[in-house]
C-alpha cells in the first residue's frame, strides 16, 4: 500500500513540474531547443545566390510603392544584384525579378551572349535627381542639348526630356521589375556589337518572363517614350503594377519636382505610364 501511494505521489509531482516548465516557456516566449536547426537558420543569402523564383512578396503594392517612394535597400522584397551580373554599381531588384534574370543570364551565357545590367531600381529621389538635372540643364539631353536653354517653355521642355526619361513617380524603374541591359543606344543593338544580344533577347526573353515595354512607336504604340531596345521588364509582376497605375494613378499625383506642373498638361499617366508595348500588358 505504501509503495502504491509513493508511485501516485511521484506521478503527480512530475506532472506538476512539467506544467510549470511549459507555463514558463509560454510566459517568456522561449521555445524548446531543437537538436537540428530549421533549414536556412543562421544562413546568409549572398547577392549572387539563386533566389527562389516562387518566393511570395512580403508586402502588398501601394500607390507609394508604385511611385517609388521607398528605399529598395531597406525593402524586404528587394535584393542586391551581384557584380557578376552588372557593371559594378550597387543595384537592387525585386527578388522574383532577380531570380528570373539569373536564369535568363545563364541561358544567354550558354548561347554565347553576355547580359550586363547597367541600370535597375531607381526610387523617386534618384529619378528626381536625373529629371531635375536635365530640367535645369546641368545634365545634357540627347544630342548634347541643354534643355533649359533650348526649350524655355515648360511643356515643350518636359516633352523633350520625356523622350527617354521619366518624370519622378512615373518610372517603371521604381518597381524593381525593370532593367537596362548592356548599352543605352539603339544603334548598338541594330547594327553594332549589341545586335546579337538584342536578337537573342527578342527570341528568348519571353521564356523567362521579360518583355521590351518601349517598342518601336507606330499604330500599336503611338504615344509614350521613344523605343528603348535596352529596357526589359519582368511582366509577371510589372503587369500587376501597370494595372494598379491604370486604376489609381492620376496626373495630379505627379508632384514634388521641378516641372511637375506639366504632368497634367501632357497627360503623363495615359501617354507614358500606360503607353507601353501591348505585348507587355
Amino acid at each position: 500500500m505504501k509503495h502504491l501511494l509513493f508511485l501516485i505521489f511521484s506521478t503527480l509531482m512530475f506532472s506538476a513540474c512539467t506544467d510549470v516548465q511549459g507555463s514558463q516557456q509560454q510566459a517568456t516566449g522561449e521555445q524548446p531547443t531543437l537538436d537540428t536547426p530549421p533549414p536556412g537558420a543562421g544562413e546568409s543569402t549572398p547577392a549572387g545566390k539563386q533566389i527562389n523564383l516562387n518566393e511570395p512578396p512580403n508586402s502588398e503594392f501601394s500607390p507609394d510603392y508604385l511611385m517609388g517612394k521607398f528605399d529598395p535597400a531597406q525593402h524586404p522584397d528587394f535584393v542586391a544584384v551581384d557584380s557578376q551580373y552588372s557593371d559594378g554599381d550597387p543595384y537592387f531588384l525585386r527578388k522574383d525579378t532577380y531570380a528570373a534574370f539569373q536564369k535568363m543570364w545563364e541561358a544567354a551565357k550558354a548561347d554565347g551572349v553576355k547580359l550586363t545590367i547597367i541600370s535597375a531600381t531607381r526610387n523617386f529621389e534618384r529619378q528626381r535627381e536625373i529629371w531635375e538635372a536635365k530640367w535645369t540643364g546641368a545634365r545634357l539631353i540627347e544630342n548634347g542639348t541643354n534643355a533649359a536653354k533650348k526649350y524655355p517653355e515648360p511643356k515643350t521642355r518636359a516633352l523633350k526630356i520625356l523622350e527617354y526619361s521619366s518624370m519622378p513617380g512615373t518610372s517603371r524603374h521604381h518597381w524593381g521589375t525593370d532593367i537596362d541591359l548592356n548599352d543605352l543606344d539603339n544603334f548598338t543593338f541594330e547594327q553594332g556589337p549589341g545586335k546579337p544580344v538584342y536578337d537573342w533577347l527578342k527570341a528568348h526573353a519571353h521564356e523567362f518572363g521579360f518583355c521590351q515595354p518601349y517598342s518601336k512607336k507606330g499604330p500599336d504604340r503611338p504615344e509614350g517614350y521613344n523605343e528603348e531596345k535596352w529596357h526589359w521588364s519582368y511582366i509577371p509582376v510589372a503587369r500587376k503594377l501597370t494595372d494598379l497605375a491604370a486604376r489609381e494613378m492620376k496626373d495630379e499625383m505627379i508632384d514634388g519636382f521641378k516641372g511637375a506642373g506639366t504632368a497634367a498638361q501632357i497627360g503623363v499617366v495615359k501617354k507614358y505610364v500606360l503607353g507601353v508595348n501591348k505585348d507587355c500588358l
